[in-house]
C-alpha cells in the first residue's frame, strides 16, 4: 500500500467520518395520495412554525395555561427525510367503547397511540427518531380534515427536529 493511501485511510479512521449517505430528503408514501399532496401539507407545516408555535395544545384540554411562542423561521429550512406517512386502521367501535367507555360510530376516527403518547387513542400521532407519521385510515379523504391532521403532525416533526420539548405535542 502507498503511503499517501495509508495516511488517508489513518486520517478517515481518525476523523470518526461517517461516509454513509445522509437520508435522502421526502417521504415514504404509504398514503393514497401524492407525493406532491404531501409536500403541499408539508410547506403549509413550515409556514405555521414559522409564524407561531403552541408547545402545549394537549395539556391545554385539561386546562393548563397556553405555552405560545413567536414563530421559528428555521422551520423553513427543515425537510422531511425518508419520513414515513401511513394510514392505520381505525380502532373499531366496540373495541373504542371496552377499552375507554367512549361510544363513537364506525369508523371512529381514532387509532391506538403507542407509547409515549399522552393519550390512549388520537387521530394520529408521529415518531422522531425513525421518523413516521401514522393516522386513522377514515381521514385518507376527508378533505380539509386530512390535511389539518397531517399539518399538525408534520409540524410535530418540524418542531422536533428544531429541538422543541415535545411533551405535549
Amino acid at each position: 500500500m502507498n503511503q499517501r493511501l495509508r495516511i488517508l485511510l489513518l486520517l478517515l479512521s481518525l476523523s470518526g467520518c461517517n461516509l454513509s449517505p445522509a437520508p435522502a430528503v421526502g417521504f415514504i408514501n404509504e398514503t393514497r395520495h401524492s407525493d406532491a399532496d404531501l409536500w403541499l401539507i408539508w410547506k403549509t407545516a413550515q409556514k405555521n412554525v414559522a409564524t407561531r408555535i403552541d408547545l402545549n395544545p394537549i395539556q391545554q384540554l385539561s386546562g393548563a395555561p397556553s405555552h405560545v411562542l413567536r414563530g421559528d423561521p428555521r422551520g423553513f429550512n427543515a425537510m422531511p427525510h425518508q419520513l414515513i406517512v401511513a394510514a392505520r386502521r381505525d380502532i373499531s367501535s366496540a373495541a373504542l367503547l371496552k377499552a375507554t367507555g367512549d361510544a363513537r360510530p364506525d369508523p371512529t376516527g381514532l387509532i391506538a397511540c403507542p407509547l409515549p403518547c399522552n393519550v390512549r387513542y388520537a387521530a394520529a400521532y408521529s415518531f422522531f427518531r425513525n421518523p413516521r407519521t401514522d393516522y386513522a385510515g377514515s381521514w385518507e379523504f376527508d378533505g380539509d380534515n386530512f390535511n389539518v391532521i397531517l399539518e399538525y403532525e408534520f409540524e410535530n416533526q418540524i418542531l422536533s427536529a428544531l429541538g422543541y420539548d415535545m411533551k405535549w405535542r
